[in-house]
């Protein structure tokens, strides 16, 4: 298993990071069972002011640039809730081209230290 760090902003909102929280207090079902079934096994994701912090884990040859997506391929509820929650979002400023998510680096962790 590999674990991966993702970062994105909300729109800088008190009423869109509000209804951010709620709809992830009911996610929909199919994307909970499609992130799964794409090999995601742990996801979190924690929120400071309008930043987005995702830490998920996901087999060894998991590509999150080709991967992470493919849960909304799967369904059209899947798709719908990504095109809904982009709504909410806005890139990080530190984003590559093409970088929805920012993938962030990893410098220490404490299990190899």
């Amino acid at each position: 298993m590999k674990s991966f760090a993702q970062a994105l902003d909300l729109k800088d909102d008190p009423a869109v990071i509000e209804a951010y929280r709620a709809y992830h207090r009911n996610v929909y079902p199919e994307v909970l069972a499609a992130l799964r079934a794409n090999g995601i096994t742990k996801m979190k994701i924690f929120l400071s002011g309008n930043r987005l912090f995702m830490y998920f884990e996901a087999p060894d040859d998991f590509d999150p640039a080709r991967d992470f997506q493919k849960y909304t391929a799967t369904q059209p509820r899947c798709a719908a809730w990504d095109s809904l929650m982009r709504t909410f979002q806005q890139r990080t400023p530190g984003a590559r081209p093409g970088e929805w998510w920012a993938v962030m680096e990893e410098v220490f962790d404490l299990q190899t230290a």
